[in-house]
Formats: C-alpha cells, sequence, structure tokens
C-alpha cells in the first residue's frame, strides 16, 4: 500500500494475519463497530510505511490521522476511550487496576507459551502443558461470569478469546473439568463481532483443526 499514513482520513490497523495482540485490537475494534483500513504485516517484513511511524516495525500498529501507537494494551485503552459505546473497561478503578493485571498475567504467562509452541522443538510440548495448566488455574474466572472478569464483555474478553479460538490449533486438549473454558469460548465465537475480528487465516486454521 503506498498511500502515506500522515494523508490517510481513516483509521488505519497494520496486523499480521494471524498473532493473538493482533486480534485481541482487531476485536475491540469490531466490539465498537469501528471502521478502518487493514493492512496485513507478512511476519518479518514489515513495509516502509509502517517503518517510518514505528521504529521497530512491529504489529499491531494503529494510525489516527496524526496519532500513531504501537502497543497493545495502549491501542486497546485508546480505542475505548475514542470510542466509548459499548464501554469495554469498568467503570472504578479497583476493578479496571484488575483487569489491566489480569491482561499483563495473560500475556506474561499464556502468551509467551504459545510463542513457545509456534516455534517448535523440544520446548513446544512443555509450553502446551504450562498453557494448559494455566488456562485450568484460571477455571474459577471462567466459572464465576459470563464474561471474563466482568458480567459483560471487557478488553479482557478481547484478550482471552483469540487465546481460547488458538487452543485447537496449538494441540492444547483441556481436560473435561475445563469445559466451563470451552463453553466460554463458544460464547463469544458466535458473536458477529467476533466473526468480523478473524482475518482469513484465522478462521482457516479453526476450521481445519474441526
Amino acid at each position: 500500500m503506498t498511500q502515506n499514513a500522515r494523508s490517510r482520513s481513516i483509521l488505519t490497523l497494520f496486523t499480521a494475519s494471524d498473532n493473538v495482540q493482533c486480534h485481541r485490537v482487531r476485536m475491540v475494534l469490531a466490539a465498537k463497530g469501528v471502521g478502518y483500513d487493514r493492512v496485513d504485516v507478512p511476519h518479518g517484513k514489515p513495509p516502509e510505511e509502517l517503518l517510518e511511524f514505528n521504529p521497530y516495525g512491529d504489529v499491531p500498529t494503529l494510525l489516527d490521522r496524526d496519532l500513531v501507537l504501537y502497543q497493545p494494551a495502549l491501542i486497546c485503552e485508546y480505542l475505548d476511550e475514542r470510542y466509548p459505546h459499548p464501554p469495554l473497561m469498568p467503570v472504578d478503578p479497583l476493578s479496571r487496576a484488575r483487569l489491566r493485571l489480569a491482561c499483563v498475567r495473560i500475556e506474561r504467562e499464556w502468551l509467551v507459551q504459545i510463542d513457545a509452541i509456534n516455534a517448535g522443538g523440544r520446548s513446544a510440548e512443555p509450553a502446551r502443558k504450562r498453557l494448559r495448566d494455566g488456562l485450568m488455574s484460571a477455571l474459577p474466572l471462567f466459572k464465576a461470569s459470563k464474561f471474563f472478569l466482568n458480567p459483560e464483555m471487557s478488553l479482557a474478553d478481547c484478550l482471552v478469546a483469540p487465546v481460547i479460538w488458538r487452543l485447537p490449533m496449538l494441540n492444547v486438549e483441556l481436560p473435561r473439568e475445563g469445559k466451563p473454558i470451552l463453553d466460554y469460548g463458544e460464547r463469544i465465537f458466535r458473536g458477529q463481532g467476533f466473526a468480523r475480528s478473524l482475518t482469513p487465516d484465522e478462521r482457516g486454521l479453526h476450521e481445519a483443526s474441526n
């Protein structure tokens, strides 16, 4: 795509076709019903336009006219404030802090295991076990409410649901006791917003695993 980012009049997201953090941001955009220009970035090959505005060349990167954001949690919170309906963060400071902390833990404890699984090699199987154990340790949170940590959908769901979506592709099978986690996923997956958040690659990988 040759159009310079500074001349764009529409929200632009540089995104990978299969990446949890990118999917997370796309879920927020879908939940808000916000139209945007999606620029798919091949793994390890950031286009010059992206490098011009993000010195790290990583994704997701969001362009909103003169504003450039390139940290997933920051992008998600910006979008929630920029487009306040429906709200995806609790109102009170304590609940907001708990949600932020949960997302940090998911990034540090679950997403690193997904990276290890995708990398393959001898570290993949231990990473599958750690991811399965991490999900099972969070089972009470999946049982407590319709959504993760909240009675309504929040930014936490926009991170958790992409993880659950990828479990079949990652060959991570939960024990029978983990059914509430899978049930949670199915509730999210049936929503039109989730369908809009998927790239063709993400949709195809899940369908191929069934």
